[in-house]
């Protein structure tokens, strides 16, 4: 089953449970969706690209969350919040930050990367084999630090 597929018949699951912040969350990533299939011109999208929309819309989350805590909105705060966790259930597992650190020593010993014009190699490969494992900030952050 794709995963468009399984949100679809996740949306119907919250309907029939009347669970609010779940359906919002998954209504807003078939929206995001169907915007992306629109875009390319079929009904359909790869399920890797439904993972990197539901990435940006669990980022997206994370972001208005902390806005509203600053902001002293605890109720938008934790709707954001019970949101983020209906999203993070179709993410593949993230990485710790030493299992990337030793995959970024990996990469950077394989380029034989030796400082900071090499960067742009070293996160080329590393954001292929990460995808979705590991946020691109985090990446970037540990590639800098080593190489500096």
């Amino acid at each position: 089953m794709s995963l468009q597929q399984q949100i679809n018949d996740d949306i119907k699951d919250a309907m029939k449970a009347r669970n609010a912040d779940r359906l919002a969350a998954l209504r807003a990533v078939k929206s995001a969706i169907m915007l992306e299939a629109t875009k390319e011109g079929t009904t359909t999208v790869p399920d890797n690209v439904s993972l990197k929309l539901i990435a940006k819309l669990v980022k997206q989350r994370k972001d208005s969350a902390a806005i509203f805590i600053k902001q002293n909105r605890q109720d938008l705060a934790e709707d954001e919040i019970n949101q983020l966790a209906y999203l993070e259930v179709y993410l593949p597992a993230q990485m710790g930050e030493d299992e990337v650190r030793e995959i970024v020593r990996e990469v950077i010993a394989q380029v034989g990367a030796s400082s900071s014009a090499d960067i742009g190699r070293c996160m080329g490969l590393l954001m292929g084999r990460l995808n979705g494992k590991a946020e691109g900030a985090l990446i970037s952050k540990l590639v800098r630090e080593a190489l500096s």
